[in-house]
């Protein structure tokens, strides 16, 4: 049986993160995508959730437990979010 949350316990919460979605949007931003001056054409959400599973599979980590923790924390990305924030700010 679990105890009832008592203040300064930790829960999770749906809030947002420094303005973005949730904390794996704003560090796959910044970690990935952050520094981006200029992107020929419209970037898609679907070429940003690529360009992020290329980026962990070039880590050439052996390990898998790695790899799949990795995998569900860039699962809860909001690829739309990025994509609108790189589409709207890219240099034409």
């Amino acid at each position: 049986m679990t105890r009832p949350l008592q203040k300064g316990d930790y829960q999770m919460t749906d809030e947002k993160y420094n303005g973005w979605t949730n904390y794996s949007t704003w560090r796959v931003n910044l970690e990935i995508f952050s520094g981006w001056d200029y992107i020929a054409g419209e970037i898609t959400p679907e070429s940003l959730e690529e360009i992020a599973n290329e980026t962990l599979d070039m880590g050439g980590t052996d390990h898998s437990t790695t790899l799949d923790f990795a995998r569900a924390f860039i699962s809860d990305v909001n690829w739309h979010e990025i994509a609108d924030h790189l589409n709207e700010n890219a240099e034409v």
